[in-house]
């Protein structure tokens, strides 16, 4: 299972914001005010002593017309999970870069693994085709990469996992409203506060999704009357094809195919802001590594992952929907290609590309960066998209190869 939540699904279940008014950003026990913090996350509450922080998450639930015996019977066993708060602040697995973490996490027992699991749920991958025109390497690579096959799906106490980070000051407007989702659940039978276990970021199933995620989308695809996550092939499968569908995901369409590029393509017009058909990159000498068809009238960018000496890639239309799914730039990349190779693609070619920069230096990069205005989000020594796009604008502006690869040259210039 793959620590993903700085790029958690954008989908949230919601209360009207009158109703969140009500609550205010301080508990009142027996006459004493006991203020909790206020995060910069649209004012939401958060810290504070762990009971008195809960009684805010009652009040909210009882104002907005959860009736109470509910609400106490949902929160009467939740407690603070410290693991929760340290697997939060320990990532490190999305600073390594795309051959790196690519390589690591498709491993010769996920491709075989992955052939035996759809030869035994061929049907449901079939429906799934059929009714939301979503392939089945693109669902087998989820289901890999999430819970290696359903296998894993994680052991910590959901809702102690929720109100855990919701109560944490660093992003409680990410997790506060699936909070309120599982309430939901519960109320309607699918959600057990103290027996549901999943991630420690509190996604659910062998797609790993969060609660709010759940009431949207969740399908009952075996038709038992329930929406079952953990155990359902079907309803698992099901509710990940309609979110791709409802994220616009194109029926049958390909996503990421890996391409020759030549050496004097204008290497500023690759990355996922420049676009021009397959046809009109052909034209500039870029050819596909397989003999595979490709309609040339089909919009594309040229993906680089580790910059004109590594992989190339089309990302197409369908691509993009990756990172709906999860924002890591490594992540999105590594699951839309492992879509490709478990529909039987070669792997890709390594090329000669540099070593990554360390960490230590891409903070600095970052810091350097920003200084010039770019905006490259967090200073975390990861190169995401925001630090690619600065690097190809800051490679541009110094005359250099822009293909948005951090190099030592450009952190040299730099400094």
């Amino acid at each position: 299972m793959i620590d993903r939540t700085h790029a958690l699904q954008r989908f949230s279940f919601r209360f009207p914001s009158d109703v969140r008014r009500l609550v205010a950003p301080a508990v009142i026990i027996l006459g004493l005010v006991l203020p909790l913090k206020v995060s910069g996350d649209e004012n939401v509450p958060c810290g504070g002593p762990f009971p008195f922080f809960v009684d805010g998450l009652k009040a909210e639930a009882l104002a907005s017309g959860f009736d109470q015996p509910a609400v106490e019977e949902f929160f009467a066993g939740v407690v603070h999970d410290p693991d929760t708060i340290r697997r939060d602040r320990a990532q490190g697995i999305f600073r390594k870069s795309f051959i790196e973490f690519s390589k690591l996490v498709m491993a010769e027992y996920r491709i075989v693994q992955g052939a035996k699991f759809e030869k035994d749920h061929s049907s449901v991958f079939d429906r799934v085709e059929d009714v939301y025109g979503v392939q089945r390497g693109v669902l087998l690579s989820f289901l890999a990469l999430e819970t290696d096959f359903g296998l894993v799906q994680g052991d910590h106490n959901t809702l102690n996992s929720l109100v855990t980070l919701s109560h944490d000051c660093r992003r409680p407007g990410l997790f506060r409203p699936h909070i309120f989702a599982a309430l939901e659940l519960f109320r309607r039978g699918d959600f057990d506060p103290a027996g549901t276990v999943g991630a420690w970021a509190g996604e659910i199933g062998m797609i790993q999704m969060l609660p709010s995620d759940i009431l949207e989308y969740g399908q009952d695809g075996d038709g038992d009357g329930r929406v079952d996550l953990k155990s359902s092939t079907w309803d698992a499968l099901m509710t990940a094809g309609r979110v791709l569908h409802e994220l616009g995901w194109e029926p049958n369409q390909p996503w990421l195919v890996e391409v020759i590029v030549p050496r004097s393509l204008d290497w500023s017009e690759t990355g996922l802001g420049h676009e021009k058909t397959v046809a009109e990159w052909m034209d500039l000498g870029v050819r596909l590594r397989t003999d595979q068809r490709l309609d040339s009238s089909l919009t594309a960018s040229i993906l680089l992952p580790h910059g004109r000496f590594g992989p190339a890639f089309f990302a197409l239309d369908n691509f993009r929907l990756y990172f709906e799914w999860n924002r890591s730039f490594v992540y999105a990349t590594t699951s839309a290609f492992f879509a490709t190779l478990l529909s039987g693609s070669p792997m890709y070619l390594d090329g000669s590309a540099p070593p990554p920069l360390a960490e230590d230096e891409i903070r600095r990069l970052q810091e350097s960066l920003r200084s010039r205005g770019h905006d490259v989000g967090a200073v975390d020594g990861i190169v995401g998209s925001r630090t690619r796009s600065a690097v190809q604008a800051e490679q541009v502006r110094h005359g250099l190869p822009a293909d948005a690869w951090p190099t030592l040259e450009l952190l040299d210039l730099l400094s």
